[in-house]
């Protein structure tokens, strides 16, 4: 059983685990996923699981966080992922989310968003969230933005050519 990380009105965020590969195999070969966040060569169901151990599982062992899995509460439908990633070339956790098609413009990565953001305040205690994003990610910048980031600067990641967008915040509250 996989822990419920936040519960919205509309939508479940919770961990991740091995069952949810079919989703992820989907999820990770999508055209924006492609665009926008890359290819991490998932073709197969068992491409799948190792990315599920060695990403989401990984992050909620060694950090306590991670990618979450976001699933509508009325039929259990896994549509999306949103959470927090520790990286070593960025001063604070980032904040990360990618959506299937199919359910972009309904408001569901908003509110899996801020559901995020305030178990980020609440529980974990961070005072700064940052993001990073391409910069051609109009409605990715603009979620951010709804959010609350704002841009910081362009950066190049360690391995990367391609600048991308650093966003970030300051975590009111607590």
């Amino acid at each position: 059983m996989s822990s419920t990380i936040a519960e919205t009105e509309r939508l479940l965020v919770r961990e991740f685990n091995t069952a949810d590969s079919p989703f992820v195999l989907e999820l990770l070969n999508e055209p924006a996923w492609l665009q926008f966040i890359g290819d991490k060569k998932v073709r197969t169901l068992d491409d799948a699981v190792q990315y599920i151990r060695n990403v989401p599982l990984k992050s909620y062992r060694d950090d306590g966080y991670g990618l979450w899995l976001v699933q509508r509460k009325s039929d259990q439908l896994a549509i999306g992922m949103c959470g927090l990633i520790k990286r070593e070339a960025l001063q604070y956790e980032d904040i990360g989310f990618a959506y299937l098609a199919a359910y972009n413009g309904m408001g569901y990565a908003y509110e899996a968003a801020t559901a995020v953001l305030e178990y980020a305040k609440r529980q974990l205690q961070l005072k700064h969230i940052l993001a990073i994003t391409n910069k051609d990610n109009t409605r990715s910048i603009k979620l951010l933005e709804k959010l609350g980031l704002t841009y910081q600067r362009l950066i190049t990641m360690p391995g990367e050519q391609t600048p991308i967008v650093l966003m970030g915040a300051h975590l009111h509250g607590g």
